[in-house]
């Protein structure tokens, strides 16, 4: 049995992250944060055997694979399917004022409905099926291999559920900090979860971004 080794992150901090916006399918890009954080990033994982770097193509994540690629002397391939959930008509708002605008749809997202849909948006059950077909795909091309997926913090969430067999809407207790490790394995009878939350990379004493909480997975 081939087996795939996963090394999938969150790309780096955003402004709109700092202010708990909305940001989906809209294209925002790294904050200074979040480009310390991919720096970090490239320097934590530039000895390990890595054979690809996938992204989404939001600029925010195609940037820090980037810079992760850069020390691997690798070329990131842009990926679509490993963008963030979408949120329709909610993108760009913060929580406070989805919050305001929009109290029932506000807890109807709150609830973890999987079948739920923001307008002109995405369920969860319509996301974590996009990202397992997208993983498996990239994983069997890889078998006996160990390949880094950047993606956002939604994909994230999928992959930890899937890989630890949690399907129930239950609330989230794992991390999904920007540009912190998090490691999977993927074989013919599915994902199981190696590692989570990785940001020794991160703990610098000297840079105050290092102090910063990390932002909630809106993308």
């Amino acid at each position: 049995m081939k087996l795939t080794r996963i090394i999938a992150i969150r790309h780096g901090e955003t402004h709109w992250n700092v202010d708990t916006r909305i940001q989906g399918h809209l294209d925002i890009a790294l904050n200074d944060t979040g480009h310390w954080q991919a720096e970090q990033l490239a320097r934590a994982l530039a000895h390990e055997a890595i054979d690809a770097v996938y992204c989404s193509d939001l600029s925010r994540a195609h940037d820090t694979a980037k810079a992760l690629a850069k020390s691997l002397h690798l070329t990131p391939t842009v990926v679509p399917a490993l963008r963030e959930r979408h949120f329709g008509e909610f993108e760009g708002l913060t929580w406070k004022e989805l919050e305001e605008q929009f109290p029932a749809q506000s807890q109807a997202w709150k609830s973890r409905d999987p079948a739920w849909l923001p307008p002109q948006g995405e369920s969860l059950n319509q996301l974590r099926v996009r990202i397992e077909a997208c993983i498996q795909e990239l994983a069997q091309r890889h078998g006996d291999q160990q390949i880094v997926v950047v993606t956002h913090g939604g994909v994230l969430d999928v992959l930890y559920r899937v890989a630890t067999h949690q399907f129930d809407p239950s609330p989230r207790t794992w991390a999904l900090g920007n540009t912190y490790i998090n490691r999977l394995l993927w074989s013919s009878e599915g994902l199981h979860l190696v590692g989570w939350g990785d940001h020794a990379h991160l703990e610098s004493p000297h840079s105050s971004a290092a102090k910063l909480p990390s932002a909630p997975h809106l993308g």
